[in-house]
């Protein structure tokens, strides 16, 4: 036997790797895949598209911009959506991209929605960071820390 407990390098038990490797596969769900919303304007055309619609904008972690039947728009974060049973009765609420006030909007008020802010969490999913952590791993860094990217 060559060398002390002390001595010895931490060497990795590559059934133990790809055993992890296996768990964290299991952390992803089976047929998910992020919708690539970024850019995309929904045809509003009847009242369900409209209310489709602004539930993927509420779930979208960028700016939308709201284009009212006056003509007015709004570009900002959907952070609230309350659904009555008309669109009268449904109001979206969103923080404006120049101001620091809520704001609410009646689903009815709404000509069009179009998705153009960037999507803050497009590429950060869970299987993304353990993919990048992997990647680390076989090039043989050590201590790895995966940061978030600053959203600005």
């Amino acid at each position: 036997m060559s060398g002390s407990a002390n001595g010895r390098q931490a060497v990795e038990n590559p059934e133990r790797l790809a055993n992890v490797a296996k768990t964290d596969s299991l952390e992803v769900v089976p047929g998910f895949a992020h919708e690539k919303l970024e850019g995309w304007i929904p045809e509003l055309a009847g009242e369900e598209e409209v209310r489709q619609a602004l539930e993927k904008a509420f779930d979208y972690r960028g700016d939308v911009t709201l284009t009212r039947k006056d003509g007015s728009k709004i570009e900002g974060y959907i952070f609230d959506r309350r659904t009555g049973k008309t669109l009268s009765d449904s109001v979206v609420r969103l923080y404006p991209k120049d101001s620091g006030e809520k704001l609410s909007v009646a689903y009815s008020d709404i000509a069009a929605l179009a998705f153009t802010g960037r999507d803050t969490a497009a590429g950060k999913s869970f299987e993304a960071w353990v993919k990048k952590y992997w990647e680390k791993k076989a090039a043989g860094e050590k201590d790895i820390q995966i940061k978030p990217e600053s959203l600005e």
